[in-house]
């Protein structure tokens, strides 16, 4: 299925749509304010697994990042002490990839790393589904470093490519190619780890 939500004005019937896809252990494809990305409920551990085991991610051995609407609930899925949250304040709705210690709240497939990527994107299409669906949302990029880059970003190739892997595709426009910023913040001294579309002062 193919959404097309517009990014300015998200339609609430079709934000309702994906939500109730979520629900059911869905994945979705969306727009956010670097690439289009994959996700699920996050905590939803069938469809977790499933995303993981679509895009070859071991979450034993690598960080999964989640998407949240804002911070006010930030404390439920990560660890978070105050220089981190001023960061995070300061720059987030944000290009941002913030990595965190995980909380207890999070299911077990989180904790065998014991951090988590909390991302608060610019984009009122994915911020709209998570507020609806009351949980974050497991997100992974579908950009590839050795992949053709123009069916990232154009939602229509993304369904062509995508539409028996997911269970709906949202098209909010073209996307862009460059990833997000991703900040450790797991120790005092914060570090960048990837420099992507946002720039960050500490």
């Amino acid at each position: 299925m193919l959404v097309k939500i517009y990014p300015q004005n998200p339609n609430q019937k079709e934000i309702d749509r994906v939500v109730d896809v979520l629900r059911e252990g869905g994945l979705v494809i969306y727009p956010t304010d670097t690439v289009y990305a994959m996700g699920c409920d996050a905590l939803n551990v069938r469809a977790v697994e499933k995303i993981c085991q679509m895009k070859g991610i071991n979450p034993q051995k690598s960080n999964l990042s989640i998407i949240c609407y804002d911070l006010s609930n930030l404390s439920e899925y990560a660890k978070v002490n105050n220089a981190a949250f001023k960061l995070m304040r300061r720059y987030l709705p944000g290009p941002y990839t913030f990595i965190l210690p995980t909380s207890s709240e999070l299911p077990k497939i989180y904790k065998k790393r014991k951090e988590v990527g909390i991302r608060v994107p610019d984009n009122s299409i994915i911020r709209e589904i998570v507020k609806e669906l009351g949980n974050p949302i497991l997100t992974t990029s579908l950009r590839n470093e050795d992949e053709y880059i123009e069916y990232t970003t154009d939602p229509e190739l993304i369904y062509e490519r995508y539409e028996h892997q997911v269970d709906l595709v949202i098209d909010g426009g073209y996307g862009g190619t460059e990833p997000s910023t991703v900040v450790d913040c797991t120790t005092d001294e914060f570090q960048i780890i990837r420099q992507g579309k946002g720039e960050i002062v500490f």
